[in-house]
């Protein structure tokens, strides 16, 4: 049964518990082919977060905060969900908003793909193009401006600053990782852009496996080609973001991520998108210095919504690979 198969009710709305029971218990996936040369000794695993509804990740957090808002009274009576976003938390929160009869209002940065924008716009939601040479953050602060002057209009999700975000990652990602490796999983590693994957999930392996390391990875400068990734150090940090619950950070190159891409979907089958390969591309490094191990990563979107980059599926992988 898919999310399609609910019949709406006489509010015009499909009940929360029916879109919460389609998100999450995505695949936890081998990649056997990509880590050969590193097998037995370290294995590596991929949650493949495009099987949620609105295709990526961040279904989760964008449900837990919508639950937690309408439970709260903060949303609702004609109110417009309002927040930032680099693409697939829009996606997200324009389909469960479109699902519940919620508006919704996003900041999106210009650079973001042209198949994100035109999957906002078919969901119904109201894009705000930002200037493109700031990124997320610039998104952020139209977001806070809109906020500030119309809030009758507006309620902000503000998912940088959300503890439902993290919350969701703790309840549902965390929870999934340890049971589908059968409490095996000795690594995880998360990219860095609200922080809520690695928060939510580095927090739960924490609690029930105290010796599981915990590894975080961001672009290797400010300016990069990793969307829904921030370089922290000249970033406005996420009000989410524990600094302290990484063992280990490592910095990945753009360019080493769109290889990955194109290796993943030429070796493994794997369609992602750009920071699914920079997810693997660290969740190698990782695994390649292990004697032995599990490490687990999240594959947080597909490849559709990129297509429009011909640069990045068309140029030929580096002699050797693939």
């Amino acid at each position: 049964m898919t999310l399609l198969d609910f019949r709406i009710t006489e509010s015009n709305t499909i009940p929360l518990d029916s879109l919460a029971y389609h998100v999450g218990n995505t695949p936890l996936l081998p990649l056997r082919r990509i880590s050969q040369d590193l097998a037995p000794r370290a294995q590596v695993f991929a949650k493949a977060e495009w099987f949620n509804p609105g295709g990526s990740v961040k279904d989760r957090p964008a449900l837990n905060i919508i639950q937690t808002a309408l439970a709260n009274g903060d949303l609702g009576n004609g109110k417009r969900l309002l927040d930032s976003t680099s693409g697939n938390m829009g996606i997200s929160y324009a389909t469960f908003g479109a699902a519940l009869g919620i508006p919704v209002t996003l900041a999106v940065p210009a650079s973001a793909s042209a198949e994100r924008i035109s999957i906002l716009k078919a969901l119904g939601a109201e894009v705000i193009l930002t200037d493109p040479l700031e990124g997320s953050d610039g998104a952020i602060l139209k977001a806070r401006e809109l906020a500030s002057d119309h809030p009758e209009r507006y309620w902000y999700a503000n998912q940088y600053n959300n503890e439902a975000n993290w919350h969701a990652h703790y309840k549902s990602t965390g929870p999934e990782i340890l049971s589908q490796s059968g409490g095996g999983v000795t690594h995880f590693v998360a990219g860095l852009g609200t922080s809520g994957t690695l928060t939510g999930v580095g927090r739960f392996l924490k609690e029930q496996k105290p010796n599981v390391k915990i590894v975080s990875f961001q672009p290797d400068a400010s300016f990069h080609g990793l969307e829904g990734l921030k370089h922290m150090p000249t970033a406005i940090k996420p009000g989410i973001y524990d600094e302290s619950l990484a063992d280990e950070q490592l910095e990945i190159r753009t360019e080493a991520a769109h290889e990955m891409v194109k290796r993943l979907a030429r070796e493994e089958g794997l369609f992602v998108g750009i920071s699914s390969g920079a997810a693997v591309v660290a969740a190698l490094e990782v695994a390649s210095r292990l004697d032995e191990g599990m490490v687990v990563t999240v594959l947080p979107d597909a490849g559709y919504k990129y297509l429009s980059d011909k640069k990045l599926w068309e140029s030929p992988l580096p002699e050797g690979e693939g």
